[in-house]
């Protein structure tokens, strides 16, 4: 790791106060705005984090720096909320994939419900499923493959897996 030859433009001591003085207002930010909320405190512990680590580019002006730190708080929120996409959809790629690969007699059973309830949906539908948990491409890219708007795309994804939860929620 490179270290940073700029001084920072506050000291450690005015950090903590910073810190200090304005962590209640961006845990509520985060509060109000994640879900599950126990990771409102993770997010402030990031956002503090990358704030010390950029200690040169935190304004000495107190509304300033508030400002300053707000802005780390939304990229630091958008941050996460990429990630949670990410990994809900590792997720249910996840779940699908042993839904749908086994050798055991349990597992092709499993498989064969799996087909059936695929088949169930139509072909549009059942294409991009497929594409996203068995080939590995994003919705945007199902939408590029596909030529369709990315936002029908995400919609017809979501009723489409809206269905097969319900469908086999029913059989």
């Amino acid at each position: 790791m490179i270290e940073s030859t700029r001084q920072p433009a506050i000291d450690a001591p005015t950090f903590e106060k910073l810190a200090e003085r304005e962590s209640p207002a961006l845990l509520q930010y985060f509060v109000r705005r994640v879900d599950p909320i126990a990771d409102a405190a993770d997010l402030l512990a990031d956002l503090l984090l990358v704030a010390w680590r950029r200690r040169d580019a935190i304004p000495g002006d107190a509304v300033e720096a508030r400002m300053w730190l707000f802005g780390v708080a939304r990229k630091t929120l958008n941050n996460h909320r990429r990630w949670r996409i990410r990994h809900d959809a590792l997720a249910e790629r996840l779940r699908w994939e042993v839904l749908l690969v086994g050798e055991s007699g349990v597992a092709q059973v499993q498989r064969q419900e799996a087909l059936a309830l695929l088949q169930s949906l139509n072909l549009l539908d059942r294409e991009i499923l497929t594409l996203v948990y068995w080939d590995g491409f994003r919705l945007d890219e199902v939408a590029t493959l596909l030529k369709r708007n990315a936002s029908t795309v995400r919609a017809r994804h979501a009723r489409a897996l809206n269905k097969l939860r319900q469908r086999s929620l029913s059989s």
